[in-house]
C-alpha cells in the first residue's frame, strides 16, 4: 500500500499496531507489554530475545505474531548437537555431481530461534552475520536474506544444565531483551478456559512485508530533538564504569557498560514508541519507557552487585 506522506504513514502505523494487538490478544492472554515490545522491534528492524520460565507462551507469542503478519516463518530448535550448516544451509552434490547450495531455515522473514542457549557458541555464531548484515556467506558466496527479516529468540533462565551463555557480541545484536513474567490469576483463568476447549483461537493476517518495510523506513525518518538524543547518549555513557559521565552507582556495581549500539537502539525504539503512542516525535519519556529492555542485556554487574542481590533492572532504574 502506498501512503501520500509521512503523517498518513504514521497514522496507518498507529492504526495497524492497534489491530495487531487485538488479533494477537485473542490468542495470547495478557503479556500486553511483551507484545508491544516485540512489535516495536519489528517496526525498528530489530531482533528480540524473550526470556522466561517454561509455559509462559514465548513460542506461542512468536507463532501468533507470524500468523498476524503475511511473512514466511521458520522455527529452529537449538540443541547441543546443532551445527552452523543446520542454520545457514550448506553446499551439497546434486545428481549431476555439481555443487549446489541448499538454503537453511535462516532464509525466512521471521526466524524463531527456540532455546537459543542450548547450543554451543560456535553454532550460535552462525546467526551473527545474518542478524547484523541480513546475509549469510557460504563458501565465499554472499547470499542476501529476504526482507523484512527478524530473529525472535527464546531462552529459559532456570535451566542451567546443558545450556551455554550467549556471547556478548550476539547479545548486543538484539534490540530488546524481554522478560516474561507469570500471568495474573484472572489471566491464567482465561488461558486455561481458552486452551482446554475444542475451539482454538488463531490470529488473522493484518499486514504484509511491503507495509512493514514502509513503517520501518518511516521510523528512520522520524525527527528527534537534540536534547532527547543527548539524554539517550548520556544514559548509555552513565553505565560505563570509570568514565567521565559514569554514575556513582555504576562505579560501585557495574563491571561493563553498554556500547554505542545501545544509544542507537534507544533512539530507534523511542521513535517507534512515540509513533505507537500516536505522537510524531519522541521525547525523554519515550526513551525512559524502553530503556530497561534495551539496556538489560548490555550491562554486566560486578561481584558486589551480585552479592547484594541487586538485579540489572534495579540498577537501570537507579540510573534513570
Amino acid at each position: 500500500m502506498q501512503y501520500k506522506d509521512d503523517v498518513e504513514t504514521a497514522n496507518a502505523l498507529h492504526s495497524t499496531f492497534n489491530k495487531l494487538k487485538q488479533e494477537i490478544g485473542q490468542v495470547v492472554i495478557g503479556q500486553d507489554e511483551v507484545v508491544r515490545l516485540v512489535l516495536t522491534a519489528i517496526f525498528c528492524k530489530g531482533h528480540c530475545l524473550l526470556v522466561g520460565v517454561p509455559g509462559l507462551a514465548k513460542t506461542l507469542l512468536i507463532n501468533t505474531v507470524s500468523d498476524a503478519l503475511e511473512l514466511s516463518y521458520n522455527r529452529i530448535q537449538f540443541t547441543p548437537d546443532l551445527m552452523p550448516s543446520d542454520i545457514t544451509g550448506a553446499e551439497t552434490l546434486d545428481s549431476a555431481r555439481n555443487l549446489k547450495f541448499v538454503k537453511g531455515p535462516i532464509f525466512a522473514n521471521i526466524v524463531l530461534a527456540d532455546e537459543i542457549n542450548r547450543t554451543p557458541p560456535k553454532t550460535q555464531a552462525a546467526l551473527l552475520e545474518a542478524m547484523q548484515e541480513h546475509a549469510v556467506t557460504i563458501a565465499g558466496v554472499n547470499y542476501k536474506l529476504d526482507q523484512p527479516f527478524f530473529v525472535l529468540a527464546t531462552q529459559n533462565p532456570i535451566e542451567q544444565e546443558g545450556t551455554y551463555p550467549l556471547p556478548e557480541a550476539q547479545l548486543d545484536r538484539f534490540l530488546f531483551n524481554i522478560n516474561l513474567d507469570y500471568p495474573s490469576f484472572q489471566e491464567e483463568l482465561q488461558i486455561v478456559k481458552n486452551t482446554t476447549s475444542s475451539i482454538l483461537a488463531k490470529a488473522n493476517k493484518v499486514i504484509g512485508g511491503e507495509e512493514i518495510i514502509a513503517f520501518q523506513q518511516l521510523v528512520r525518518r522520524v525527527p528527534v530533538a537534540d536534547n532527547v538524543v543527548e539524554y539517550a547518549v548520556k544514559l548509555v555513557h552513565s553505565t560505563r564504569p570509570n568514565y567521565a559521565l559514569a554514575s556513582p552507582i555504576t562505579n560501585q556495581y557495574l563491571q561493563w557498560g553498554a556500547g554505542p549500539r545501545a544509544s542507537q537502539s534507544l533512539i530507534l525504539a523511542a521513535k517507534c514508541n512515540a509513533l505507537l503512542n500516536g505522537k510524531y516525535s519522541p521525547d525523554i519519556e519515550d526513551v525512559k519507557q524502553i530503556a530497561i529492555p534495551v539496556l538489560r542485556h548490555r550491562i554486566i554487574r560486578n561481584f558486589k552487585a551480585e552479592a547484594e542481590g541487586l538485579t540489572v533492572d534495579e540498577l537501570i532504574k537507579k540510573l534513570l
